[in-house]
């Protein structure tokens, strides 16, 4: 599993594909481990690298992980069905007061990149959070 937090970075909320594309998305294309330098969110610097093995499956987890650029490469878009502002109360509350002000840029970043690049529609699957574990419904993308 890849945790896209590792990819993106404050200076590139959003605009990490190339970067994804070469160290995970190209090795693992041609049966290769991948290599990804993951940022340090509170340091506000890339880390050391660390390693992805090639798998039959490698999941991507993550904001973005639907968009228009690496939708060629997904074997199924999975999409977490949660109100936006839910899910960023969850983030101010992991985060804390420390990441603050980067939640105030988040959240102006995050519509602007669904508005611009539209991940539900192409979903395979819809996933709803229940009271007691999640509901797995076919999504608005998925085929018969």
């Amino acid at each position: 599993m890849l945790h896209l937090d590792d990819i993106a970075s404050h200076d590139e909320l959003f605009a990490w594909a190339h970067r994804l594309t070469a160290q995970v998305i190209a090795p693992l294309a041609r049966g290769e481990d991948a290599r990804y330098t993951p940022y340090d969110w509170r340091a506000r610097a890339f880390g050391a690298p660390r390693p992805l093995p090639a798998a039959p499956v490698v999941l991507l987890e993550g904001v973005g992980a639907g968009r228009r650029a690496l939708r060629p490469h997904l074997a199924r878009l999975l999409w977490m069905e949660l109100p936006p502002e839910e899910s960023w109360a969850r983030g101010r509350l992991r985060d804390g007061a420390e990441q603050e002000e980067f939640w105030d840029g988040w959240v102006a970043a995050e519509r602007a990149h669904f508005a611009a690049d539209p991940s539900r529609p192409h979903a395979d699957l819809l996933v709803l959070q229940r009271h007691k574990g999640y509901e797995v419904l076919p999504g608005p993308g998925a085929t018969p």
